[in-house]
């Protein structure tokens, strides 16, 4: 498996570094994984503080993993002991083949700390302090009106697979968390949006691509789909903020 195959590069390369703690969350912990189609999120706890030169080694250590096939979806936030309380702290994180400075949210934290997987060292638990229901659901609600609602018009950013694909599921799952407390898949979350009134034709595009091989989409419907899926997430969003806010 490819994936396997990576980690475990991955993981040597990070042997010099001593982390105290490798963790997978997201669909690779979660169990609704789909090699070459999700990504790898990875957090790892370093016991030093990040300096220029430990910037660096990781640089490099990504570096020599960019010819395998899977290295693209391979993102990783970098925490120190230190830092680990502050959920709006940016930390270094690897992702879409760059380095730069990103939280680790609330939602993630929870993930960790509900069904994260243990690749190396500590457990979530031994590291992480708790996630208050309260500060989980202030965050998910402030995800949609502040950073969802806005994107909404800019209609050219919903003809992009990943806006329709992650603008939607996002929701849903936001929904079963704030009405439910629970944190769900992608797959549930596919399964939970016709309840909530979203584009059938839509979310049957997203589980095909994720599960299945379809053929490419032609501009026709790429155009609608992004329309479909704006008309829907900006009432959508706007009754789920007025009710939890």
């Amino acid at each position: 498996m490819q994936t396997d195959a990576l980690l475990d590069r991955f993981l040597t390369g990070l042997e010099p570094l001593a982390p105290l703690a490798v963790w997978a969350h997201g669909s690779l912990a979660g169990g609704d994984y789909q090699e070459g189609r999700s990504d790898l999120d990875l957090i790892v706890v370093l016991d030093r503080p990040i300096s220029p030169r430990t910037t660096w080694r990781l640089a490099k250590v990504h570096a020599r993993l960019r010819h395998e096939p899977l290295a693209p979806h391979l993102h990783c936030t970098y925490l120190t002991p230190d830092a680990v309380e502050n959920s709006a702290r940016p930390h270094l994180t690897w992702a879409h083949e760059q380095l730069f400075k990103r939280p680790v949210t609330p939602v993630t934290r929870r993930e960790l700390l509900t069904f994260g997987r243990v690749l190396h060292g500590k457990a979530p638990a031994g590291l992480l302090p708790p996630v208050p229901d309260l500060e989980l659901d202030e965050f998910v609600v402030r995800d949609q009106r502040d950073f969802w609602r806005p994107t909404l018009e800019k209609a050219e950013l919903w003809r992009q697979v990943p806006w329709v694909d992650v603008g939607l599921t996002t929701f849903a799952r936001a929904t079963a968390t704030l009405r439910d407390g629970r944190l769900i898949t992608k797959r549930e979350a596919l399964e939970l949006l016709p309840e909530l009134g979203a584009p059938a034709e839509v979310v049957e595009d997203i589980r095909r691509r994720r599960y299945e091989d379809p053929a490419p989409p032609t501009e026709e419907w790429t155009a609608r789909r992004g329309e479909l899926t704006r008309g829907y997430l900006g009432p959508a969003i706007d009754r789920l903020v007025a009710a939890y806010a």
